[in-house]
């Protein structure tokens, strides 16, 4: 039964960091037609670049949430507190990330629209 739960939490988390993949990959490619469209055009400006950068800000979180969410279900079925150890520092890390980027993205903005 344990490994039948294992083998399941392995394939549910596996299935996360696949997804997590797909949404970075997907950022990247959006942000890179954000900037290589105006660049073609002879139009490159630094709210291009912003708004490139800004597209790929928020994939990156979505995508750093779904890692984080595959980690804590590969805890569940962590064999040693050496490897839940080193799952909780990813976390923590992660969970960083995200908060110093929401913070970014937030202050762009607010930046973009005054109130």
């Amino acid at each position: 039964m344990e490994e039948t739960f294992q083998a399941f939490a392995e394939s549910i988390a596996l299935a996360l960091e696949a997804i997590s993949i797909v949404i970075v990959a997907t950022g990247g490619v959006e942000a890179g037609w954000r900037l290589l469209r105006p660049m073609f055009r002879g139009q490159v400006s630094q709210g291009a670049r912003r708004a490139a950068w800004l597209s790929m800000a928020r994939w990156l979180l979505i995508g750093l949430e779904f890692m984080l969410a595959a980690d804590v279900v590969r805890t569940a079925i962590s064999p040693d507190w050496q490897a839940i150890g080193q799952l909780a520092a990813i976390a923590v890390i992660r969970t960083f990330l995200n908060y110093f980027l929401e913070r970014d993205l937030e202050a762009a903005s607010r930046v973009e629209t005054p109130a």
